[in-house]
């Protein structure tokens, strides 16, 4: 039988998601009527089970969601604002499709190279951030952000003057077909097949979860996190921390569109998706920095992104209003735990107070 104790801790941990959800039905709920739609046809529309073909795509799509989210929470947990991921995996995505287009290596070979290189040079664009903070006590948010520029600029510039004409635009020279990898088709062909790179999504999870709770790294990163100060105390070489962390979740940012260019772009050009980067940001605040929240986060806006195309078509709804609900969620969760930790804080002062009352008395 569960303890008082439990049973509060419980209570505790499911208070704050509870409030997030019921906050945000009903300010999502409160914008669909006043764009003069129908609330009932939205929430419908929403949460009707998806087709197969859309739920291919939702399981596609968490798995760059989850790595973007992955990389950013990386930082958060030591305190660092990593806001440099879009441009990371933009540049990463460039150079490996790049790399695996020239095809110097065979078959599956030049799929492993391509990750490397996607690898290393995420890590390299996130290392100018962190260097420049230890060196020269440049926010990471600043620089990050001109990263981003720089990185999108980057692109653009080699893609028009070294790139494969391709239509009315460039791109990259395509993947060989020995190096294409075909993924699983649960259903049918029609339906789409899952992304075979979807998997660095799960083996990035569990590698970060234990790196984080299972090393003495992890802690040394969480401890810098919560106080820097005490981390220097006890040993810490911060600025050492900062860099490494950096290069971490540049790294894990330089993976994030390798399920798409091996799942079927096959080149970087058109298919290539942005603002991955800034959505992994919010579902890193959505899940707390934790690999299992930010998997239900990373599904939780592949579902609302999926389910806002029919809306327009269903019921007549503007899918921006997903948008809008997607920003709220996070707002919610970020309010709601900081409300019920208050409150929690606040409970165990009056309960020490009356512990010590009791001992003064006896």
């Amino acid at each position: 039988m569960a303890t008082p104790k439990v049973v509060r801790t419980v209570t505790q941990a499911l208070l704050a998601p509870l409030i997030a959800v019921v906050a945000s039905v009903i300010v999502t709920s409160i914008v669909v009527s006043i764009a003069g739609s129908s609330v009932s046809d939205f929430w419908n529309v929403i949460f009707t089970w998806p087709s197969h073909r859309n739920m291919v795509n939702i399981i596609n799509q968490t798995s760059m969601i989850f790595l973007a989210a992955l990389a950013a929470a990386i930082g958060f947990r030591m305190n660092l604002f990593n806001i440099g991921i879009e441009g990371q995996y933009t540049l990463a995505g460039y150079t490996a499709a790049l790399v695996a287009g020239y095809a110097w290596f065979p078959g599956k070979l030049n799929v492993l190279v391509a990750l490397v290189v996607a690898m290393v040079v995420g890590a390299l664009w996130a290392g100018i951030a962190g260097l420049l903070k230890v060196t020269r006590g440049v926010s990471e948010v600043i620089s990050t952000i001109m990263l981003n520029a720089i990185a999108g600029t980057l692109v653009g510039y080699l893609l028009n003057n070294y790139g494969d004409q391709y239509g009315q635009g460039r791109r990259t020279t395509p993947i060989p077909e020995s190096s294409q990898l075909s993924g699983w088709t649960p259903w049918t062909a029609a339906d789409g097949s899952i992304w075979t790179l979807t998997i660095l999504a799960v083996i990035a999870g569990v590698v970060v979860s234990v790196m984080i709770n299972r090393t003495r790294f992890g802690f040394d990163l969480r401890a810098t996190g919560t106080s820097e100060d005490a981390a220097v105390a006890s040993g810490v070489k911060v600025k050492r921390m900062v860099v490494i962390s950096m290069l971490i979740s540049g790294a894990i940012a330089g993976l994030v569109w390798m399920p798409a260019l091996f799942g079927g772009a096959d080149y970087y050009g058109p298919p290539f998706q942005h603002q991955l980067g800034f959505t992994g940001i919010a579902v890193a605040l959505l899940g707390r920095n934790r690999p299992l929240g930010i998997f239900f986060g990373a599904v939780l806006f592949a579902w609302l992104s999926e389910q806002a195309n029919p809306l327009g078509l269903v019921a007549d709804i503007s899918p921006s209003i997903v948008q809008i609900t997607q920003g709220v969620v996070v707002l919610a969760v970020v309010i709601a735990y900081e409300v019920v930790r208050r409150w929690t804080a606040a409970r165990e002062q009056r309960e020490l107070k009356a512990a010590l009352g009791a001992e003064v008395a006896a």
